[in-house]
């Protein structure tokens, strides 16, 4: 299953915890022609999986699921201020 850093959770939690967004919101990652996409989602799609870890939710369309399944996403912010996903293998 996928996990996530700890730069990952505080930015995926970040993105989610505002006053208008709902508490099922989380990150949602999908299968895109050219990799994956990655969006704010307010709640899972169904047939969604489901990773929940230290208060952070990613949501996960079925063909992510399998190919993100030994994946760890992490999270940061570079130099122009753009927020950069990143995906390593589980060691």
């Amino acid at each position: 299953m996928l996990t996530l850093t700890e730069n990952a959770c505080t930015i995926v939690k970040q993105m989610t915890d505002a006053p208008d967004v709902p508490d099922s919101a989380g990150l949602r990652i999908t299968q895109a022609e050219a990799g994956f996409a990655v969006s704010a989602a307010e709640q899972a799609e169904p047939g969604d999986q489901v990773v929940e870890q230290d208060g952070a939710t990613v949501y996960l369309d079925q063909d992510s699921a399998q190919k993100l399944d030994a994946m760890v996403l992490d999270a940061g912010v570079d130099d122009t201020g753009t927020l950069q996903f990143g995906l390593v293998a589980q060691a």
